[in-house]
């Protein structure tokens, strides 16, 4: 074969490897990026709202608790819908009542009537839809890219998107913070959902199939998920991970507020330049996943990145000025995506397409449910030791998590070079594992 040839196919497969390669793919990515951006917005001023409305970091923790709480109860039963409903009749629908959920709290912030009970309750109904949400939003990904050598990038990708908007979200929702106020950016957040759901209309789908229903019904489809995972140590350990980083280190975010206002002097504008920087480190964290192209050593890069988020918080809970609390926080915020989109795609990589919506709903679980669990935690201790040394000590279970991982590491390899090679990622030439192009 002549060089050129090889260089074209070579070319071929880096193509190929991209999830932008689909076209379904890329609707799903132009639609979701600016739906994020309004959710951004939403967020940020949810946020200042609750803490403006009460100066309580545990109300800040609270609200935060329930917009993501209901995951914990709800998932494992949308992980089983997500494997038997049509999924873009799912998103399409849970976008509908996101929509709906943003445009009465923008009403309500129009017409002066914005109370903080208000916004408990939305945010506890926005955390039943983003149960079901999840596991199908997750699962979806192989509807719209047929080619599993493309996964890696659909989940970089779908973490870029993730992050650009929450560094391009917060930027503006601060700056319309200070400009008008939380009606508008409710407003902004709401019609943004009309771009989502457009691109899911618009692509070109296999028609669904419904499966045949388990002979043991839905708790039996889930009891079936659920043994898959006892089953795979790989997978108990990367969920155990996830689970116990989203308690004890990942809320640090939750406290942003009241570090912002306490300790480094920053008002509405500030706070949304605090909440963005971290959505810079988490592009380039992004950027570098996209590069891979393969999921073989990732294990490695966990490790790695939860020494740097360990080492960011630490020092996040040293300092008082601004723009250093910026550039700390974009190391922080790019460090914890590095570690979370590459358990993500060890995962999305090694379950089968069957079992693919129960077991990223009990991702969803560890996810989604430790985060308000720890957000609670740790605004109940900031109220009481402080906000710097509460993110002190998620910096230590931040290096404590990281040396039980890097420990567990060598004996989970095992089982992922086995499923690897199962796969056609890897082969073997000799005693050496060669990373298939």
């Amino acid at each position: 074969m002549s060089a050129t040839a090889t260089r074209t196919g070579a070319a071929v497969a880096v193509r190929r490897a991209s999830a932008l390669a689909f076209r379904n793919y890329r609707l799903f990515f132009a639609g979701q990026g600016i739906s994020l951006v309004g959710t951004w917005v939403a967020r940020i001023a949810t946020s200042w709202a609750v803490y403006e409305l009460t100066r309580s970091t545990w109300q800040l923790g609270l609200v935060s608790f329930l917009s993501l709480a209901p995951t914990v109860v709800l998932s494992p039963m949308a992980g089983v819908l997500a494997d038997r409903w049509d999924r873009r009749r799912t998103l399409v629908g849970t976008q509908l009542v996101f929509m709906a959920l943003a445009a009465t709290l923008a009403a309500l912030a129009f017409a002066g009537a914005l109370d903080v009970s208000h916004l408990y309750a939305v945010s506890l109904l926005q955390g039943v839809v983003v149960a079901l949400d999840t596991p199908a939003r997750q699962a979806f990904v192989t509807d719209m890219v047929e080619d599993r050598a493309a996964l890696p990038s659909a989940i970089a990708l779908n973490s870029s998107l993730f992050n650009g908007s929450r560094l391009v979200g917060p930027a503006i929702g601060g700056a319309l913070l200070a400009a008008g106020g939380t009606a508008w950016c409710f407003t902004i957040d709401a019609l943004s959902f009309v771009a989502v759901i457009g691109s899911l209309l618009a692509m070109r789908l296999a028609p669904h199939v419904t499966p045949a229903p388990h002979r043991d019904g839905v708790r039996g489809a889930f009891a079936e998920g659920l043994a898959f995972v006892r089953g795979s140590p790989a997978i108990r350990a990367l969920l155990l991970l996830i689970a116990l980083v989203g308690t004890f280190a990942a809320p640090y975010g939750t406290l942003l507020p009241a570090l912002a206002t306490e300790r480094l002097g920053a008002g509405a504008g500030g706070f949304g330049a605090l909440s963005a920087s971290g959505g810079v480190g988490a592009l380039v964290a992004a950027w570098m996943l996209a590069r891979r192209r393969s999921v073989v050593g990732l294990g490695r890069w966990i490790a790695f990145a939860l020494l740097t988020f360990a080492a960011a918080l630490a020092a996040l809970a040293m300092v008082r000025e601004a723009t250093l609390a910026m550039g700390v926080l974009a190391i922080a915020g790019g460090a914890l995506v590095l570690a979370s989109a590459a358990a993500n795609t060890i995962l999305q990589t090694i379950v089968p397409d069957a079992l693919r919506g129960r077991v990223l709903a009990l991702y969803g679980v560890a996810f989604l449910g430790s985060v308000p669990i720890g957000s609670l935690l740790a605004g109940a201790v900031a109220a009481r030791i402080g906000v710097a040394p509460t993110i002190a000590a998620s910096a230590a279970a931040a290096l404590a998590l990281c040396a039980w991982f890097a420990r567990t590491l060598p004996t989970l390899r095992t089982e992922l070079r086995r499923t690897y090679r199962e796969l056609g990622l890897i082969r073997r030439t000799g005693e050496h594992a060669v990373v298939e192009s």
